[in-house]
Formats: C-alpha cells, structure tokens, sequence
C-alpha cells in the first residue's frame, strides 16, 4: 500500500472520522485538519466521500483522506483498520459520527419546512417531526446495526491503532435521546447505569432483546422507550453504556460521548437551531481533552451532563 510509517508520522495526530461527507462530521473532519491533524474522513457513499476530501482540500486542507467505510460491516472496519495501520501506524483520535434515525419520514408539502423552520421552536419543531414518521422493523433494526453495533464495529476494529497512541482520544456522538429518562422500567434503567457489572456482551445482548421486542409489539414489556424514535432511543443509550463500558477498561485513553445538540443537517431537513460549526464544539473539545480530563461521561454540548 502507498505510503507507510515514517518517523515524522508519529509527530502528528491522526484521526478518523466516521459519517464525515456532511454535516457536524464533515465540519469535524474540516476543524481537526485546520488544527494541524491529518484527517481520514470516511463515509459509505465512495463518490460523496471523495467530493468532502476534495471540498476541503480546495479550502487548502491537503491532509485530508478519504477512506470507504460502512460502519454496519465488520469485514469493512476491518479495511480501514488496515489502511490507518499501513499508513500510519497508530490513531489518536476517534470520532464515531455516523448514525441513522431508525424512523421513515413523510414531511408531505416540502414548502412546509420553511414554516417549520421559521416559526416553530425546537420542541414544537421535534414534534412537528414525530407525528410524521412511522417505525417499521427494517429500519429499527438498521438503526441499531448503524448506531450502535456499527460504532462498537469501528471502535474495535481500531483500538490497537488507538492503544499504541500515547495520546487516544474516542468520541461517541450520542443524543439526549439515549439518556436513561425515556426508560420506563427500574430494572433495565439500573443495569444500563451499573458500569462495575456491565459488559460489551450484555450490551449485544440487550440489543437483540430490544428488537426482538420491537417485532413482537412489546416495548413496554422490559420498558424500553416508546413514543417515537424508539429505536434511535435505545441505540443511543446502548451507545452511552459502551462508552462508560470500554472507558472502564481501557483507562489510558479518554473516551466520551456527547448529545452535540439540534443542529441543522440532512437528517433532520435543516430544521435545527444550531449551525454544524457550534455544533461540532463538543466533538472538538473532547478530541482535544487533556491526559487528566474526563472520561466514561456524557457531554451536552461541551457541558458534562448526568446519563439520566
């Protein structure tokens, strides 16, 4: 493979950022490499993904690299962990952006979300959104292959690469979605919470329960969140848990996730209150926490937050 390590490599921070064609993960990959790292921006779409690279580079960013990654497949980490480990020998920083909404949407009039986007807050704007979707199965179980299993995909794929940085940083993008609050059932709220006993597997597991559940029409049945987004809910709060979990084990490294806010992007027709540069602050931020800051926590925004 071209390239390879060289001694000047290990005098500059490296980072892969996952979802980055668009939106806070293109705006996190275009911050990291104005800030002196080399970036490889990943997305699923080959095509999109080189247009990023080349949009940023235009910007006179020429440390940016492309690399095709579809978090939902093993064999597809596998690659990227091959192609930063060919290239360069070790990662130090992680940003895990990639995500899907588990919902399908009908918006009807698209001259609507003009309104919705002028006149309406974020609570009514989010509402405005829920009464608009639908939750078939195929697209919760794609969201819990994308958002969680994919992240844990990537992330393990890497963490050699990360542990043979002096310097690691993993950054988890979640959403206060995930927090514990939209669990109905004390039970599953206190496992989710006890990090001293909670395992990757048990993480796995609790996902298949999860969707097992969804198809049989019994989300109340363990209390997992209902009331739309149900899916997205899980996957995020399965997300935090993971971060606490591999935090727990790997303390040389810090790792976090973070809500980055309601910020306008494709996923939600441009209808947020945040632009993509406040709201990738948190995500740099954390990429950028000293050795003795934070980690296994929960970020709202660049504010440390409960998990509940």
């Amino acid at each position: 493979m071209e390239g390879g390590v060289t001694a000047s490599s290990f005098h500059k921070r490296v980072a892969v950022v996952t979802g980055a064609n668009r939106g806070i993960g293109l705006e996190v990959c275009r911050q990291l490499a104005s800030g002196g790292a080399t970036v490889v921006l990943t997305a699923r779409d080959e095509k999109r993904g080189a247009a990023a690279v080349d949009a940023l580079r235009e910007l006179g960013l020429p440390d940016v690299l492309f690399h095709q990654l579809d978090v939902g497949e093993p064999s597809s980490a596998a690659r990227l962990a091959d192609f930063v480990r060919d290239r360069f020998g070790k990662l130090d920083i992680l940003v895990n952006n990639a995500g899907v909404s588990g919902v399908r949407m009908d918006i009807g009039d698209p001259a609507a979300l003009h309104q919705v986007r002028t006149s309406m807050s974020a609570v009514e704007r989010l509402e405005w959104f829920n009464q608009r979707t639908t939750e078939p199965f195929e697209e919760a179980e794609k969201c819990l292959r994308t958002n969680y299993h994919g992240t844990k995909n990537v992330t393990e794929a890497l963490l050699p690469l990360l542990l043979s940085s002096s310097d690691a940083r993993v950054v988890n993008v979640s959403s206060s979605y995930g927090l514990l609050r939209f669990f109905s059932r004390e039970e599953l709220k206190h496992e989710l919470d006890d990090i001293e006993n909670l395992s990757a597997e048990r993480l796995d597991e609790l996902s298949e329960l999860f969707l097992k559940d969804f198809k049989n029409g019994r989300l109340d049945h363990h209390g997992w969140p209902v009331g739309g987004f149900s899916a997205y809910k899980v996957s995020k709060a399965l997300i935090n848990a993971y971060t606490r979990v591999l935090a727990k084990k790997h303390t040389s490294m810090r790792v976090n996730c973070l809500d980055p806010g309601y910020v306008k992007t494709d996923i939600n027709f441009h209808t947020g209150v945040l632009t993509v540069e406040e709201g990738a602050r948190g995500a740099m931020m954390l990429a950028h926490l000293p050795k003795e800051g934070p980690t296994g926590s929960y970020f709202n925004g660049t504010e440390q937050a409960p998990f509940v």
